[in-house]
């Protein structure tokens, strides 16, 4: 006894066709990701290891801003001032224009902040030299913006 499977190729077709439908109002993006790719939080906060909002205290930790000018002093000084242009640009108001997570998201993940970020490559235009990678950790950064908000002249 033979099966003709003229129907069952029918539902295969059109099942096809269905999944063939006008792709031309489809989005290659999610609605959320810029035309750059980066996420709301990235324009604002910066590409790397934070992706939440760092919370600063209303008070200012001194043993940890302490520690974050050490830390400044020895990977950041070579190259920033506070108060004046440098290699980089002056960090003394930084907490003014950036986000403290923008800040340690740049100390932390300078080379891929300088390829993606629009913020920071803009700043290549005026300062050329690409921050170099200093191996800071995340309790490092954290202490060197507390220092930066306890030195903003």
């Amino acid at each position: 006894m033979k099966r003709s499977s003229g129907p069952m190729m029918g539902i295969v077709l059109l099942l096809i066709a269905a999944g063939c439908g006008d792709t031309a109002d489809r989005t290659s993006e999610p609605a959320d990701e810029p035309e750059n790719g980066l996420t709301a939080f990235e324009e604002e906060h910066g590409i790397g290891p934070f992706t939440e909002e760092v919370a600063l205290g209303p008070e200012i930790d001194e043993e940890m801003a302490r520690m974050g000018q050490e830390v400044f002093e020895f990977n950041c000084e070579a190259c920033h001032a506070l108060d004046e242009r440098f290699v980089g640009p002056p960090l003394g108001n930084i907490l003014d224009i950036r986000s403290p997570t923008f800040v340690m998201n740049m100390i932390m993940n300078p080379s891929e902040m300088a390829q993606r970020h629009p913020v920071v490559q803009e700043l290549l235009r005026e300062y050329p030299v690409v921050m170099p990678y200093q191996n800071i950790s995340e309790e490092q950064a954290r202490a060197i913006v507390e220092y930066l908000r306890d030195a903003n002249p």
